[in-house]
């Protein structure tokens, strides 16, 4: 999972590449524990652009995402987004939400 600026979020989502936005805080420990489960997630699917980013970072496109609280993971598709989760409940359960979207090239 790569740690993106600002700038490199909001040119892949305008380019309308499939982008998986993975927003935290540094001293949320549920972030802590989400993030180990994404990693384990991108590491079977490689090819799925995961980008974490700290809200902080990300003040105003936050709010207008409308994201409620951290962790949250938000799926676009052709510049849209079309899944906002907060409950990322297990690996298993992240591996299948995020499967559809994976691309299937290599990188």
């Amino acid at each position: 999972m790569q740690q993106w600026t600002k700038n490199e979020i909001m040119q892949r989502v305008q380019s309308k590449e499939t982008t998986v936005i993975y927003i935290y805080t540094a001293m949320c420990g549920t972030c802590q524990v989400a993030s180990k489960m994404l990693e384990v997630v991108n590491e079977i699917l490689p090819n799925l652009p995961i980008s974490k980013v700290n809200i902080n970072e990300i003040v105003e496109e936050a709010q207008s995402w409308k994201v409620e609280s951290v962790p949250c993971l938000l799926i676009f598709e052709n510049g849209e987004m079309r899944q906002k989760i907060y409950a990322f409940q297990s690996v298993p359960y992240l591996h299948e939400l995020l499967k559809k979207y994976n691309l299937y090239i290599k990188r």
